[in-house]
């Protein structure tokens, strides 16, 4: 007797049940249907989005300095890890420079703000103070001394990326230095650590589609649709040439690793549409280098290379300020020449180096610009507040997979990629499951990827205990399932 196939009912409530992407996409729609209907009501539900972000930032830390600390110390070298951080910032520099690049050949072409013809004198330049805060970007002196920690725990109380990144790699050249026998117990308990940070991960993602729900539904109560027929061709311009640089971008990831940008969007396709409903790209760091690393980085190479980017590789934001600065030269009516816009590119490649974490960065940014050229009013900005919300999926996007793409790019470049393990998991071939799911043996060794092949009998693998950070190699030690 053949075997009862489920009802449709019962099938997509499986689906809704067992799948974070159709909770996220019908949190996503609702949010919409929410904001649209009842735009008093959607104003009430921002708690829903910051506190999910709230519970997100204070993983982001302790899980950046657990993998740094040991990555460090398993691959045993110090000095690769210091190649993999030139050769990072090397490559974050060329990606965001060609951002800036095509932002503004795309707003000489298409020219968006052309016809406006706008009075500087008549914009509310107040709401551009009361969305920075008042603040100001921090020179290249100040964001040096900003990446130094001031203490161990204020690092991690201000939550600061680059302050425990650097504390990280201290630790980690440390324990490589004292050697594994004279500190036996620190290693493995950051192991453990990390295990658990990771556990915790997989229980606040389970809140992802509230957060999406809510975020949604306060953009467009706050907004509504109608700032995108106000705005559509400066909408569009900048969404087209954010897809012309993801091409890029995968054309980039083909030649340098072999491996197709699709397939790893769909590999990421969860974390990809969370992003983009709650416009964060922190949102979703934790469960993005949990795949990176099943995808094959190694853990040196995912730990310095993606938390890095998020302060130094903001390709989306990149491509954003130029677009955004020829579109208030254009709409207020002044021409700028080659050399303004030269101007225009080494003003912005360094403003968007301090713009992560500060409030409105964006507008600080195009205000220091427009200072810089002297032709364009700083209040003139303020032409963007309406459309600045808008834009954030672009820079969502584009930020995420850029630095995701200087992952691959980097740790191939380093000998740190395992490209065959890589093109399995991008091919479907290696079943993932999530690290907080999978049942683990008490010998496993913290980290270890619990995925297996789709047709293989449900065994745990044998596992192999690493070299130690003294370089003493271990007789192998196989499980028995």
């Amino acid at each position: 007797m053949p075997p009862s196939v489920p009802s449709l009912p019962r099938r997509v409530a499986r689906i809704l049940r067992t799948s974070l992407f159709a909770q996220v996409a019908c949190a996503l729609v609702f949010g919409i249907v929410v904001g649209k209907l009842w735009p008093g009501f959607a104003a009430d539900l921002q708690p829903l989005g910051d506190g999910f972000t709230r519970l997100i930032k204070t993983i982001i830390s302790p899980l950046v300095f657990c993998v740094v600390v040991v990555g460090i110390a398993k691959a045993g070298d110090l000095k690769a890890f210091g190649r993999i951080g030139l050769k990072a910032l090397i490559w974050f520099e060329v990606a965001s420079t060609l951002a800036l690049l095509i932002g503004l050949l795309a707003a000489n072409v298409v020219q968006p703000g052309s016809g406006m013809n706008v009075d500087p004198s008549t914009l509310d330049t107040s709401a551009v103070d009361a969305k920075t805060g008042g603040g100001s970007l921090p020179t290249t002196t100040e964001f040096v001394l900003n990446a130094l920690p001031t203490s161990f725990i204020g690092a991690f109380a201000e939550n600061s990326l680059l302050q425990v990144l650097i504390l990280a790699c201290l630790v980690g050249a440390a324990l490589l230095h004292l050697g594994h026998t004279k500190v036996p117990q620190v290693l493995p308990a950051i192991e453990q650590a990390q295990e658990i940070i990771f556990a915790v991960v997989g229980f606040v993602m389970r809140l992802a589609p509230i957060a999406v729900f809510g975020a949604m539904a306060v953009l467009i109560g706050n907004y509504g649709l109608g700032v995108v027929e106000t705005y559509a061709k400066l909408i569009i311009l900048c969404y087209a040439a954010a897809a012309l640089f993801i091409v890029l971008l995968g054309v980039a990831l083909r030649l340098v690793t072999g491996l197709s940008l699709w397939k790893f969007l769909r590999y990421i396709r969860e974390e990809m549409l969370l992003a983009l409903g709650t416009a964060s790209t922190e949102s979703v760091m934790p469960r993005v280098m949990q795949k990176l690393r099943r995808a094959g980085a190694r853990d040196d190479a995912v730990g310095l290379v993606l938390p890095t980017g998020y302060s130094f590789n903001l390709d989306g934001a990149s491509l954003y300020l130029s677009i955004g600065t020829l579109f208030i030269a254009q709409a207020v009516g002044v021409e700028l020449g080659l050399g303004q816009q030269v101007t225009v590119i080494l003003v912005l490649m360094l403003t968007s180096k301090g713009m992560a974490g500060i409030p409105g960065s964006a507008f600080l940014a195009l205000s220091a610009t427009a200072s810089s050229l002297g032709a364009i009013p700083a209040g003139a900005v303020a032409l963007l507040l309406g459309v600045d919300r808008i834009m954030d999926s672009m820079r969502v996007v584009t930020n995420l997979l850029g630095n995701c793409v200087a992952v691959f790019a980097v740790s191939r470049w380093e000998g740190a990629l395992d490209t065959e393990r890589a093109k399995r998991v991008l091919d479907g071939e290696v079943v993932d499951v999530p690290e907080e799911e999978a049942p683990q043996a008490e010998t496993a060794l913290p980290g270890t990827p619990t995925d297996r092949p789709l047709d293989s009998p449900a065994v745990t693998p044998a596992r192999t205990v690493e070299p130690t950070a003294d370089r003493t190699v271990k007789e192998p030690v196989s499980e028995v399932g």
